[in-house]
This record gives structure tokens, sequence and C-alpha cells, in this order.
């Protein structure tokens, strides 16, 4: 089949849900436009700051659009790409955007508060405390699949260490990586003084991108993976910390210029070249190395259908910067649909590099997409080395930009589970638990910890987790809806079929990871020593997160519906008129 009837079967589906379905939710919940947001009402100018509704969706989509429509849509198609581009269409419209909208509707309308503190509100203390743990421990391995990535795009030699043939446009886009950051900055500081928008603070933008790409090309840094994964944690470090407009925004600003160029070279690409799909259109229900189609394909296409870590973004930094509630719609729903139409993509670049008995392309997601779009860029005249920079830039982007966004999160997950109401009287372990500096630290500690699994090895966990994530938000926003009287019918579908997928896929996870530390355990190599330390960095970090994981996941749909059980059909609106009532009464 030719890719791009697909693209435009997949953009003509996506746009019709972007128009109709997203549309009616924001009808059938409520959006104001004439409400006042929580960045409007406690703007701090930190973490609270209203902004430009498509900077805020220019956000959203940059820490959304990780490895995951790339990494995951590729290497599911070992089941077909049929299977892979119903489940992205399907799950993106109907599962991953509601979810996304859904999480920043409700933090908008409680005061910007995150999806743990929406939790207590909604379903309880004990849920909170539960949810931030498992949240925390996600972040974690978010952390470790993300920065490995990175720091494995960025280096320059191979297992002997010897430089690879790619070193140069590796150690370019390195140094690019690092200006921009540094122009980030520069243009954070630029934007607090000026306030410049429209046109002024687009070209801005696109000259910090070409100086960052002008001093990358004449100045690679040629380092190693381990450098490049300190060189990373250091990064993630300050955007954690840091002021959203000081580094995360005005990145996120810039990227989307390069995320815009990439998407439009593979779109322009499939148009001009039209290449046929050579991946099989469907390969059966089992494959010898993913396992069963249910639930691996879901699991493993991840974010490119729906991410719990999206609802992270929409309620930990989006909802504090949204200044309009009309622009939840294009924030929440508009770029999830994108970021299903970039797996679509991914799907295609893939099916066009394999060859024409149906073999993949050899390499990992990230090399076969780079060098796929990289191809489609020197059609167009642009120097092969120039176009090679790019595109690894733009993948290691992909990673880098849900990186800083999860790191942020993780730490204001691991300080919400230590915080109480009276910090100011809290004990001192409490306080320190709770300063930004270290909790940051611990959390990137762990996660570095966890990047010596591997990404390829740690990916199907990180799927799993994430699904559960979004089915652990839906729970959240059906008791949200009920109490505040609004329709939560169109959430039920989605939460009982990730629910079924997560637990069955961490369940199996699990077997997979209880046999290999046995035959493990039971081999030695020929010095007599056996490989059980090896084998524990590899699976048993991964079998006991997959045992927290499926104990907490639990433990929190138990007090979900318990919680959704007790509530009362409108009863927080019921509430807030009695409470006006009172106060409208004369003394």
């Amino acid at each position: 089949m030719n890719t791009l009837v697909i693209v435009l079967i997949a953009a003509v589906v996506l746009v019709c849900a972007y128009a109709g379905y997203g549309r009616w939710l924001a009808k059938t919940w409520g959006v104001d436009p004439n409400a006042k947001t929580p960045a409007v009402r406690l703007e701090d100018g930190k973490d609270y700051v209203p902004t430009n509704g498509w900077t805020v969706f220019a956000h959203q989509f940059s820490s959304i659009a990780g490895a995951g429509p790339v990494t995951g849509a590729i290497q599911a198609a070992a089941f077909g790409w049929l299977p892979v581009l119903l489940w992205v269409l399907i799950g993106g419209a109907f599962f991953g955007a509601v979810t996304d909208f859904g999480a920043l509707y409700a933090s908008v309308k409680n005061d910007g508060k995150s999806m743990g503190l929406l939790i207590e509100k909604y379903i309880g203390k004990t849920g909170r405390k539960l949810f931030l743990l498992f949240c925390w421990l996600f972040c974690g391995i978010v952390i470790a699949a993300f920065a490995d990535m990175v720091a494995g795009t960025f280096n320059a030699f191979d297992a002997e260490g010897a430089q690879v043939e790619a070193a140069f446009a590796n150690g370019a886009a390195g140094m690019v990586s690092i200006m921009f950051m540094v122009f980030a900055v520069v243009f954070g500081f630029i934007q607090k003084k000026f306030n410049f928008s429209g046109w002024k603070e687009a070209v801005i933008g696109i000259a910090f991108i070409v100086l960052s790409f002008v001093v990358g090309m004449n100045a690679p840094i040629i380092l190693g993976k381990a450098g490049w994964s300190y060189i990373t944690f250091v990064y993630i470090f300050f955007a954690a910390v840091l002021p959203m407009w000081m580094l995360k925004q005005p990145r996120d600003y810039m990227t989307t210029f390069m995320f815009g160029a990439m998407i439009a070279g593979a779109v322009i690409g499939l148009v001009v070249a039209h290449p046929t799909m050579n991946l099989p259109v469907f390969t059966g229900f089992n494959n010898e190395k993913l396992g069963t189609m249910f639930p691996i394909l879901f699991v493993t296409v991840a974010c490119g259908a729906v991410s719990g870590f999206h609802s992270l973004v929409s309620s930990g930094t989006s909802s504090k910067t949204v200044e309009n509630e009309k622009d939840m719609l294009k924030v929440g729903y508009g770029a999830m649909v994108l970021e299903s139409l970039l797996a679509v993509l991914a799907l295609c670049v893939a099916g066009a590099a394999a060859a024409a008995d149906g073999t993949p392309a050899a390499g990992t997601p990230f090399q076969i997409f780079s060098r796929g779009v990289a191809g489609f860029f020197e059609m167009f005249g642009v120097p092969v080395s120039i176009a090679t920079v790019f595109m690894t830039m733009c993948v290691s982007a992909l990673a880098l930009t849900s990186l800083d966004a999860v790191a942020r999160i993780g730490r204001m997950s691991f300080q919400e589970l230590f915080s109480v109401d009276d910090m100011e009287h809290a004990e001192g372990w409490r306080k320190l638990f709770c300063n930004v500096y270290f909790s940051t630290f611990i959390t990137l500690a762990f996660g570095f910890l966890l990047t010596q699994i591997g990404y390829a090895n740690i990916w199907p966990l990180f799927g799993s987790a994430n699904q559960l994530l979004s089915a652990l938000v839906l729970a959240t926003l059906c008791v949200f809806l009920k109490v505040t009287g609004r329709n939560n019918k169109m959430l039920f579908p989605p939460l009982v079929i990730m629910l079924c997928v997560t637990f069955t896929a961490l369940v199996q996870r699990l077997i997979a990871m209880v046999k290999a530390i046995s035959a493990a355990a039971s081999t030695a190599i020929p010095a007599g020593e056996t490989t059980w330390g090896a084998v524990f960095i590899a699976n048993g970090l991964q079998l006991i997160l997959a045992i927290l994981l499926i104990v907490l996941g639990l433990n929190i749909v138990f007090h979900s519906v318990k919680s959704y059980k007790n509530s009362e059909k409108d009863s927080e609106k019921v509430a807030a008129q009695s409470k006006q009532h009172l106060t409208n009464i004369p003394s």
C-alpha cells in the first residue's frame, strides 16, 4: 500500500476527531472562556505564569512527544502495520486525547492542582500517597529509558572504543543540544524583560536555533555514552529546579519549530516520493520476540495512542500556564492527536525503509526514523551532513523534552509524598525531603541507577506502567466528573480496557523476569562465578518495580472504586451553591 494514502487517511481521521469529538467533550464538560484560570488568579512568576495558548500548546506537545511515538510504533510494527495504525488512530482519538484533555480540564478547574492532589481531593489521602509513590517510580523509569536513549544517540564510540562512522554527526548534534539549552536561558530572560509575542518571538526563536546549529556543526563534542549520560543528567537537574520561564518554556518553544520542520519534512517527503509500505499488513497474533498481540501491541505503541505521562504534564505544568480555558482543547486534545500523527509518520517511514520482502530496516527505531527523514531532506537539496545532524538532534530532542518535564514532575511527586499542610513547623527530615534540590537529586539518582538496565530492556516495563498510569488517571476523572455533575460515561470503556491491558502486561513481565533470574542463577561462567549480579541489574530491579507497580495499582483502583461508589452525583456543585447561599445571607 502507498504510504501517502495511509498518512492522508490518518490525518483526516484525527482532524475529524479533534473537530468533532474534541469539541463535543469541551461543550459537554463546560469550557468557560470567561472564567479566570489558575495561571491568572495565582500568578507567581515561577510555576503559575499566564501564557499564550499556542506557546502552551508548544510546551505540551514538546513535553509529551518523546521517544514513545517513534520507538513504540516502529517496534510494534512487528505485528504488522495495520494493527499499529488502527490502535494509534482509535487510541489517540478516544483514549489518549480524552485522558490528556480530561486531566488538564480537571486541574484547571481545581487551581492547577497536580494529579496527586486531585486524587487526594476525590479519592482520599491514602489514594494520594499510593499514587504519588507510583508516579515517582514511574518517573524514574521514564528518566532511565529516555536518558539512555539520548546518551546512546550522541555516543561517538562503539563497544570496542573505536569511533563510529556517525561520530561527527552525533557529536555535532550533542553540541547543538547544549547550545539549545544555553540559548533557551537567554531567550527566557529576553522574554521576561520584553515579553515579545507573535512574529518577533518566532524570529528570535528561529535565530537561536540557527545559531545553535552553526556552533554545533563547527564545534562537535566527541564523547562516549557515559560522558553524554552525565551531561544529560546535569541538564535535567537544572530543568527540574529552574523557573519554567527561564529554561523549560523557551526551550520547548524553540524545539517546536524543529519538530514542525521534522514533521513537515516527513510529510512532504512521503507526498513527493510516496514510497510503498513494505512492512507486512499483519504477521499474526503471536510474535517470537515481543509475545502476544494482547497486551503487548498496546503497551509497546505506548505514547502514540495513550499515555499516563501526558496527564502528569497536563496537570503538573500546562494547567498552571493556560491563560484562557478556550485554549484547553488545543493544548489537551490537540497536542495528543498531533502526536498520534507523528506515530503514523514514523510507521510509514519505517515501512518505506524496509526491504521489498518485508524485512525491517536495520538499527534502532530512532536510527531508522532519522535516516529515513534525513533522506527526504536530501531529496530537496539539503546537504547530507546537515540533514543527518538535524535529524539526530530532532530524535534526541524528542527524548530530551520529555526528560526535563518528567524530572520536574518526579521532583514534585517526591516533595508531595512527604509534604504536610504546615511545612513551617514540620520535622527537619521532612523539610529536607521536600527541599527542591534534595528531592531532585534523589529522583535523578534513582533514574541513573535504572539506566544500567538499558532502554531496550526497560521499555516493556515503561509501557505497562505508562498505560496503567493512564487508567488510574481515568478512574480519578470519573469521580471528578461525577461529583461536579458532568457526564463521565465516555471514560468507562477506555478505563476498563486499559486496566485489562496493563495488569495483564505487568503480570506477563513479572513472570518473564522470574524465569530470567531463575535461569541465570543456575548458570555459571567459566571462572565459576554466577551471572547473578548482571542479571539482577537487568531483571531483578524490574521484578521489584513490577511487583510494586501491581500492588500500588490494585490499591489505587480499590480506593477509586470505593470513592466512586460513596460519592454523590453533583455533590461538589451542590456544596458550592450552599456555601454561596450562606455567604449571601445578611448578618
